[in-house]
């Protein structure tokens, strides 16, 4: 299948330079390009592209509100990977609240850049787990949980708070599923689950939940 593409970034030579490295992708279509928040979110809602790849600051609407408009929309079934030049980038944790499904350094290698593309558009999120404790850390040093957080935590089984410390470890379902000696499928079952407790959509969302709600503790995550 092709994945439809929308590339946000206020810099043209920098959006360019995306719109065209993607282009070489056989399974690739650049559909749009936006120079500023507004623009991607009308994009979004116009073109529907299976992806954003979106920059964080822009002028008129930034990157984050520009992410949380769009994954708000029922009206358009669109992911969001955000680019960053700097990978504790406080914009990026915000992001990724709004509901981006992961984040980028925008001097990747093209490869990453592609593979990133692919599994974003798959309905995977893209995390690298060392980076995200990171930004997570910064922005949890000195804050408790929410209480509707921990009421969350509260309704889960032992079993889903286990695979949901493992995802934020960055486990795949099938490492998950070697580690708790069950079947992929069951841990499928049990991330469903996970993302209904705590009201989440994808695994960066879920990781992002796992910190914020205590269950994780800043500094213990492994990798």
């Amino acid at each position: 299948m092709t994945v439809k593409l929308l590339v946000a970034d206020d810099q043209e030579l920098v959006r360019a330079g995306f719109a065209a490295v993607l282009a070489t992708q056989p399974d690739f279509e650049v559909v749009g390009e936006a120079a500023d928040g507004r623009e991607a979110v009308d994009g979004a809602r116009r073109h529907h592209p299976d992806l954003v790849l979106m920059d964080v600051r822009m002028p008129n609407l930034d990157g984050v509100a520009a992410t949380a408009e769009i994954c708000a929309d029922p009206r358009v079934n669109t992911r969001v990977l955000i680019l960053t030049t700097f990978d504790l980038d406080e914009y990026v944790m915000a992001a990724l609240r709004a509901g981006a499904s992961g984040f980028l350094l925008k001097d990747a290698p093209r490869d990453s850049l592609y593979a990133a593309v692919r599994t974003v558009a798959a309905g995977d999120a893209l995390l690298a787990p060392s980076v995200t404790k990171r930004l997570i850390e910064q922005q949890l040093r000195t804050s408790e949980p929410a209480p509707e957080l921990r009421r969350r935590l509260a309704t889960m089984t032992d079993r889903e708070l286990e695979v949901l410390g493992l995802l934020a470890r960055g486990l795949s379902n099938a490492e998950i599923a070697g580690r708790l000696r069950v079947s992929e499928p069951t841990v499928r079952t049990h991330v469903g689950r996970v993302y209904v407790k705590t009201d989440t959509r994808d695994r960066a969302q879920a990781v992002v939940f796992a910190y914020e709600s205590g269950l994780v503790r800043a500094g213990h995550a492994g990798t």
